[in-house]
């Protein structure tokens, strides 16, 4: 999955919420950008598995949970949760 997975990629949720836009795939990871049009990421990085990807469907990445739960799986660049 990871080859179809590309920089400027929207990730969304199964629900079709937007939850981050890709800056590139790291280690069985997708590396979110710091900042995207929504502004969510804080200045820094998070990172969602890629084993939470559903699909990869033209310029975006559906995940296999909806967005307010895909949240809550995104890791900071250590691997650890991301504080709530």
């Amino acid at each position: 999955m990871n080859d179809k997975v590309r920089e400027n990629m929207e990730v969304i949720g199964a629900d079709g919420v937007h939850v981050g836009t890709v800056d590139r795939v790291e280690a069985a990871r997708i590396k979110l950008k710091k900042s995207d049009a929504h502004g969510r990421h804080e200045g820094h990085h998070h990172y969602i598995d890629l084993g939470f990807v559903a699909g990869v469907e033209g310029d975006t990445v559906r995940l296999s949970a909806n967005a307010d739960v895909a949240v809550t799986l995104e890791e900071e660049a250590s691997g650890k949760p991301v504080p709530l």
